[in-house]
This record gives structure tokens, sequence and C-alpha cells, in this order.
């Protein structure tokens, strides 16, 4: 499957949806394992006004991975440093999309003067996260029930980890 990554233009909004939609619903089961309570809320704000609005907002950063012109995988990256979104299509998975747009983001942050990236990813996620040099800093619930795992990764060569002080902008976590 070849791939192209660009950057998420408003009118890519509803198909970025879809691809975050089937995305939590069909990859994240042991995540959200089916449970309406948990995957009701999770889908709850993926609309594709919702996305377009995310898209839209000056202080978010958002690429899109395309394959013969449709959108596979979904990404954005906030002004302050975390990886909001990264998400591909069930059948886009293991063809090299994800850590693409990962590198893309990696590059912006760079460029924007952003010396580490944090995330919460999912059980799903977190063999990809951690093989991509992100290391794992303790469990966070998410607002919708599912345990998360954040993550962090430094972007500058002497590999630094990020000031605990300001880590606690991006969530009210502990270390486990």
């Amino acid at each position: 499957m070849g791939f192209e990554i660009r950057r998420a233009e408003a009118g890519d909004a509803e198909a970025a949806c879809q691809v975050l939609r089937r995305s939590i619903s069909e990859c994240c089961v042991p995540d959200h394992r089916n449970d309406p309570a948990i995957l009701g809320p999770w889908l709850g704000n993926k609309t594709p006004q919702m996305v377009a609005s995310w898209f839209e907002s000056p202080t978010n950063h958002a690429f899109v991975a395309t394959s013969e012109g449709r959108v596979v995988g979904v990404s954005l990256l906030t002004s302050a440093g975390k990886l909001a979104l990264c998400y591909l299509l069930p059948e886009a998975r293991g063809h090299g999309a994800g850590k693409a747009m990962l590198q893309q983001v990696e590059a912006l942050a760079l460029e924007l003067g952003i010396k580490s990236l944090f995330l919460h990813s999912t059980a799903t996620a977190e063999t990809f996260f951690a093989g991509l040099g992100y290391a794992a800093d303790g469990n966070v619930r998410s607002p919708y029930g599912v345990e998360t795992i954040l993550f962090w990764k430094s972007l500058t060569a002497d590999g630094s980890p990020p000031d605990a002080t300001k880590r606690k902008r991006f969530c009210s976590c502990s270390s486990n």
C-alpha cells in the first residue's frame, strides 16, 4: 500500500472522522471491550464538525495519510507538544503510514521548537509507540474510562527527559 503524508485540510474532516471512528471501534476492542459505556463517550466527539474544528484551530497541526486519494490515517499535534491523535484505518495498519505520520509530526515539532512530545496511548498502540522510541511514564484514565499509558519522547540529540513540572500541564497523572 503506497501512501502520502500531507497537512490536513478542513475538507478532510469527514474522511478523518471515519478513520477515527473505525480505528477506535475496530482496532481498540481490547481497550473498550465493546462496552457502550466506554465506546459511546469515546466516539462522542468524533464528528466531522468537531474534527474540522480541530483542523482549523491555530494551536493544532494535523496531518493525514492518503492512499490512492483516500484518507487512511490522521494525526494531530498541539502547540503544547501533545500528540492528540494518531489513528489509521484497520486495513492501513502495518504498512508504515503510522510511522510516517509520526515522523512528520516529530519533524514539525522540532521546527516549532518543541523539544519533547507527550501522548496518551491505548494498550492497543502501546507496542507501536514503544517501538518508535517513546518511553512509558505511568498510566492515566481517560475521560471516557479507558486506561491509557502516558508516553513521552525527547526530540533533542541529548535525549534528556522533559521537565516533570511542565509535564503536569499535559495530564493530571503520576508515575506508577
